[in-house]
């Protein structure tokens, strides 16, 4: 039989009577200490209060998951983790393994770090988007960038939570510091540019949740991210549409240094973002053309009324912008832009080079 066991967040003392119960009746307890830190004074009070040694394990222990599988087909053992179990997708596919091998297992379940987080905050649970962890590697702030991105654009908060790994060998952590959260995006927004991060972004920043030194700051990027916010682990919120309640409680509940901002009323879609850009740019370069082609010839008179066209074009795609009818503003720009590079090779001259004022 295998058990999946959830400690909470208050470390081995937060295990119910039920896990404890289970827990003691297991020849093989392994702690895993790879979703989140795990100290060695959790592992030593809970093996004084079972009669099992336990065994700390790594990822690729839970990964590779044989050693566990095959020791529950004959016996009692325990996978003990940070939080609740089944948050981990490394635990959900290894309890799928074991099913999967005729082995039967049960879960007990207990506080979530995520879910205790975002009740912590005061913010609503419904409004959050997208889950995403930020890792060190610098590619991994495209895809918390995105993510930010596209929560945004639906009005909804993003948690955002941040590398942590153990060293085995030098039996240290690592925490990746909200302040490198902070800069990470930053620079993916120089790179990016969609304008949904900045100083003036507002952020909450919530450290070592349900211990007893944990602390909750909010504020504005440029406020928080010259903190020092100490040990992890460390979680970040990015927040979207506020609602009255979740501002007073942001003000009440949390360190906060900045006054509650919605981070969500200047983002536009990347559809929008184009047409924004580009309409201008079509504009000036049918005038420009008139300009160049305003000899009256009969060849210019017909250019005259595809440019005409070109001008209906850029109207309708501002328009179905106003509408919120993306697709078509950006197929509408295009048709015109298209008709634009068309006099543009079939004349030889290049209307685009004069920038739109």
């Amino acid at each position: 039989m295998l058990w999946f066991v959830g400690t909470g967040i208050d470390g081995y003392r937060g295990l119910s009577v039920a896990a404890l119960d289970v827990l003691r009746k297991c020849q093989v307890v392994y702690f895993e200490r790879f979703t989140s830190a795990v100290s060695e004074g959790d592992i030593k009070g809970l093996n004084s209060l079972l009669e099992v040694n336990i065994q700390p394990v790594q990822r690729w222990f839970v990964e590779d998951g044989r050693d566990i599988i095959e020791a529950a087909r004959t016996k009692n053992v325990a996978l003990v983790t940070y939080g609740d179990p089944l948050i981990a997708t490394t635990h959900c596919e290894l309890r799928s393994r074991a099913a999967r091998n005729s082995v039967k297992s049960a879960v007990l379940h207990s506080a979530s770090g995520i879910a205790s987080t975002i009740g912590e905050s005061g913010l609503h649970v419904y409004k959050f988007g997208r889950m995403v962890t930020m890792m060190s590697e610098l590619h991994s702030a495209i895809t918390v960038y995105n993510t930010v991105f596209q929560n945004l654009l639906t009005g909804n908060h993003t948690v955002i939570l941040t590398e942590y790994n153990y060293n085995d060998e030098s039996k240290e952590s690592f925490f990746l510091n909200p302040s490198s959260v902070f800069n990470m995006l930053l620079d993916a927004e120089r790179t990016h540019k969609h304008q949904i991060f900045s100083d003036d972004t507002f952020a909450v920043v919530a450290s070592r949740v349900g211990m007893q030194d944990q602390k909750i700051i909010s504020g504005k990027v440029g406020s928080v991210r010259q903190l020092e916010f100490g040990n992890g682990p460390h979680s970040v919120i990015i927040t979207g549409a506020l609602h009255f309640t979740e501002i007073q409680a942001l003000t009440s509940l949390t360190e906060n240094i900045d006054e509650p901002t919605d981070n969500s009323q200047s983002v536009n879609r990347i559809e929008a973002q184009m047409v924004q850009r580009y309409a201008p740019k079509a504009k000036q370069a049918v005038q420009e053309m008139r300009n160049i082609l305003s000899d009256g010839t009969d060849s210019n008179k017909g250019i005259s009324e595809t440019l005409e066209n070109a001008e209906c074009y850029i109207a309708d795609a501002e328009g179905f912008l106003r509408q919120g009818k993306l697709e078509l503003a950006v197929l509408s720009i295009g048709y015109a832009e298209g008709l634009i590079d068309a006099i543009r090779y079939q004349k030889g001259i290049n209307p685009w080079n004069t920038p739109a004022s």
